[in-house]
């Protein structure tokens, strides 16, 4: 088979640390692979608007795209999205100060059929703040399964003439809006974000420290499959959610699969009637992940879950000041975790 018959079934092309002639590759790729899927460049620099246009006018099956800690022209894709938006499903970006222009293009419903928003920045970036409309986004865009803001705090914009009030995002399966520093997220901006999200399945909110149990237990969310909720800065002056984990076990303790409390601050009784529920719970059967680091958990409420947990995989009781000294670890596997069950009785 010739070289340019094989490029033409390419669907996948990735580019990693191009400094120099990003352009002409992707000239010579959209020439060549016409049944292109998915294009990701990573730590690429210099691609232009020209490229892009190249890129929508040949690949017309293009789906996917991932420029996550590439330099390129932000003004070239908005175009790109503008002209061909109609056929993308996924879309990953790395945060920059032009990240507004894109988000506003998204709003405007270029891209219709997308499935999957992430936004990310560097771990070691400090706090970074991404004004967004909720409610313009959840217009742009009704078929969104996947919302990942990943070291990226959302702050709340108002854009003229955007309703207040939407069907929000019906089809969101998971959301991300992790950090590993704090968020001011409140239980308010995450309800305008999923109030219309019933299918939801993977919630990911560590760094949340101003979100409430009360507030993950008014969500609309019954068959939540994955939290995490852990805290991961030293002071938990700010923490706003002391109380209720009881509650979100009850609620989802047929369908959680893992679970991340890591630093939250819930007192022992309230851990004990939590591990309680998941221990009960229908879905106990394939719970397989937990980490409780830095948590009140005691000893009984421990021996408790893992007796009645056959799937749990993965266990992280790091630093938990209640536990004996000498199981304060991770423990990984059903061997391990069978060991520390026999230490517990």
């Amino acid at each position: 088979m010739s070289v340019s018959r094989r490029l033409s079934r390419l669907r996948e092309f990735s580019l990693c640390h191009w400094k120099k002639h990003v352009d002409y590759v992707i000239q010579k790729v959209s020439q060549s692979c016409t049944n292109l899927h998915s294009l990701k460049l990573s730590y690429c620099t210099g691609m232009t608007e020209t490229a892009f246009q190249n890129l929508g006018a040949q690949c017309r099956s293009l789906e996917n795209i991932n420029l996550q800690h590439s330099e390129f022209n932000v003004d070239g894709l908005v175009s790109f999205l503008e002209a061909y938006g109609n056929q993308i499903k996924k879309i990953y970006f790395t945060h920059s100060t032009k990240s507004d222009k894109l988000l506003s293009a998204l709003s405007k419903g270029c891209c219709p059929e997308l499935m999957l928003l992430e936004i990310n920045t560097k771990l070691d970036g400090g706090y970074c703040q991404l004004p967004i409309c909720i409610q313009a986004l959840q217009i742009g865009c009704p078929k969104l399964q996947t919302f990942r803001l990943m070291n990226v705090t959302p702050v709340p914009k108002k854009i003229r003439n955007t309703p207040s009030s939407t069907s929000g995002f019906p089809m969101l399966e998971e959301l991300c809006i992790a950090t590993s520093s704090h968020s001011f997220m409140t239980d308010g901006d995450l309800n305008n974000v999923l109030h219309g999200s019933p299918h939801l399945r993977v919630l990911d909110l560590r760094g949340g420290s101003r979100i409430t149990a009360t507030g993950l237990y008014a969500l609309p969310c019954e068959r939540l499959e994955c939290l995490y909720w852990g805290l991961y800065f030293n002071s938990n002056t700010m923490v706003a959610s002391k109380k209720g984990i009881h509650m979100l076990a009850h609620k989802w303790s047929s369908t959680l699969r893992e679970l991340d409390l890591a630093n939250q601050p819930f007192s022992e009784e309230d851990m004990e009637i939590a591990m309680g529920h998941l221990a009960h719970g229908a879905g106990v059967d394939l719970f397989r992940s937990l980490n409780l680091s830095g948590t009140k958990i005691t000893s009984s409420a421990l021996r408790l879950l893992i007796s009645q947990s056959p799937t749990l995989k993965y266990l992280n009781l790091s630093s938990c000041r209640y536990l004996p000294r000498g199981l304060k670890r991770v423990y990984h596997g059903r061997e391990d975790i069978q060991l520390l069950l026999d230490k517990l009785d």
